[in-house]
């Protein structure tokens, strides 16, 4: 296959680095294909406004410019159509954290927290850090499309349940959810009388052209008003490192609850990160538009080649740069070591709630990409 776009055709060599997603297999083989992290650099005047500000030597504490705030509104309008207030923008130096804030936030000892599964690992280990049980909920499976498993949610709700940890777009299974989809899920949070926090940090990453983004929090404003957002241009700009998130919440006592949950222990951003996200949302969506167009490329290379190895199942995910695969009629207890072993580092569908499947990141070279789908025919060859 050609190669898509010479901007993400070459990468810079992250060994070395102190990085997770490379440093992992750095004494091996490996090619790493597995934590949620893109081997491309940031667009130009991210890199810029980094360099700027490493040239001016202060590094102290940070405060976001009264731009940024405007800019993050002005996107949320442009992009997805929803009005939103400055004052409803709570700054975050992650997302994780913001998982835990919201459970601490919403519920207490010995509530449960209800999340779908396959997904992101931190949505199953944030309950627990407060004493709260998390509630599985499996999605549904339906020609080729994860979609929520509402019968399976009715089944599963109770008195103690407080929250929904909802990943929309979906992390791993890369489900961009419906109108009609959203508006049957805030309806089922309303009804049991439990705040849904939805993490959206892939929305600026669709694939598919002709599916939209929406909202949760834009659907109406009674679901609005139980919903906390969380979204960063982390994941879009990849920029991860300088930790950079924010929480949308527009009801004020909930906003309220949420903030109290975070003082004295979640930290506001670095300098850096505000500087960095302001300079990625007033000039990063060129590079954005490319970027989805080599990833859709990156995509339907890993689809159609893994849907041609034997044993595997691969799922076409409409957003992300993940791609879900079902492993389970390998000829192997464990796919995740056997992969590894024939040197691609892919994340272990355990980790989400799933055993017996795999997550591979293609946010990563074409050429990377058909070196580690080689690799993983070569090995399934091999056990036959």
């Amino acid at each position: 296959m050609s190669y898509a776009d010479p901007l993400f055709d070459a990468v810079p060599d992250r060994r070395g680095r102190n990085g997770l997603k490379w440093g992992k297999y750095e004494d091996s083989d490996v090619l790493p294909l597995w934590v949620a992290d893109m081997d491309f650099r940031s667009p130009p005047e991210v890199i810029h406004a980094a360099e700027e500000y490493v040239k001016h030597g202060n590094y102290g504490y940070g405060k976001p410019s009264r731009k940024l705030p405007e800019l993050v509104c002005e996107r949320m309008e442009a992009l997805y159509g929803w009005e939103i207030s400055p004052k409803w923008i709570v700054w975050l130096p992650g997302m994780v954290c913001g998982f835990n804030a919201a459970c601490r936030a919403t519920g207490q000892e010995g509530d449960e927290i209800l999340s779908c599964i396959p997904v992101y690992p931190p949505f199953l280990s944030a309950p627990g850090n407060f004493g709260q049980q998390v509630i599985q909920v499996p999605m549904q499976e339906s020609q080729g499309r994860y979609g929520l498993g509402f019968e399976a949610m009715e089944q599963a709700v109770s008195q103690k349940s407080r929250t929904f940890l909802f990943c929309h777009p979906h992390n791993p299974v890369g489900t961009v959810f419906s109108k009609s989809e959203l508006q049957k899920f805030g309806e089922f949070c309303l009804r049991h009388e439990i705040t849904a926090c939805s993490d959206e940090i892939h929305c600026d990453l669709l694939l598919d052209e002709d599916c939209s983004h929406i909202p949760l929090a834009s659907v109406s404003d009674e679901i609005a008003e139980n919903t906390i957002t969380l979204m960063a241009p982390s994941k879009t700009f990849n920029i991860p490192g300088f930790g950079c998130s924010f929480a949308i919440i527009q009801n004020p006592s909930l906003r309220i609850k949420f903030k109290k949950a975070c003082a004295g222990i979640i930290p506001d951003p670095p300098a850096m990160g505000f500087t960095l996200a302001e300079a990625a949302y007033r000039h990063g969506e060129p590079w954005r538009k490319r970027l989805t167009s080599y990833l859709r490329g990156n995509r339907d290379l890993a689809f159609e080649f893994l849907n041609r190895m034997p044993g595997l199942k691969p799922f076409l995910p409409s957003a992300t740069y993940l791609l879900w695969i079902d492993a389970r009629e390998l000829e192997t207890n464990d796919p995740h070591s056997f992969f590894e072993k024939g040197g691609v580092g892919l994340s272990n569908g355990a980790d989400f709630g799933t055993p017996g499947f795999l997550r591979l990141n293609f946010g990563c070279t074409r050429d990377l990409l058909e070196q580690a789908l080689q690799r993983m025919e070569v090995a399934i060859g091999e056990l036959s």
